[in-house]
């Protein structure tokens, strides 16, 4: 990936980091944006945090280039989030990277499957979180 990634995404907002909540519960949704805020590293732009609840609605923002960064609910129903990163990897041409929220340890060998950039075990960390999502960002720009 080019070291444009971030700021292509982002030259026509102000240089903010559109990160994507993939969930269908609202408090796992809620409690990444009270993780995260606004600011996740002196490094990066500041970070826009947009729900989604339904894959359709994600690929269709993916399609248009509105995310830099995908993070899915594994736990998601009907479609989870390591399936839908295995589609977003498959469908979108210079997709973002994404980073998987699994409740179980045991699924991660699943991510290989997936082809999801990280995986996060919940619950979620207050200092690991920001800093997982910052070195995926980092490391893609």
């Amino acid at each position: 990936m080019s070291k444009n990634h971030v700021t292509k995404r982002t030259e026509d907002h102000s240089d903010v980091l559109r990160l994507a909540v993939y969930s269908d519960r609202p408090e796992l949704r809620e409690e990444v944006h009270t993780t995260l805020g606004s600011t996740i590293s002196p490094q990066l732009p500041p970070v826009e945090l947009k729900d989604f609840a339904t894959g359709p609605a994600l690929m269709r923002a993916l399609s248009n280039k509105e995310i830099d960064l995908c993070i899915l609910d594994g736990e998601t129903a009907p479609l989870g989030g390591m399936g839908l990163a295995y589609q977003i990897k498959s469908e979108i041409e210079d997709p973002p990277p994404s980073l998987v929220l699994l409740q179980r340890r045991d699924d991660a060998w699943l991510a290989t499957w997936s082809r999801a950039d990280a995986v996060y075990p919940l619950p979620i960390d207050p200092i690991e979180l920001p800093r997982a999502v910052a070195g995926l960002l980092l490391d893609k720009s």
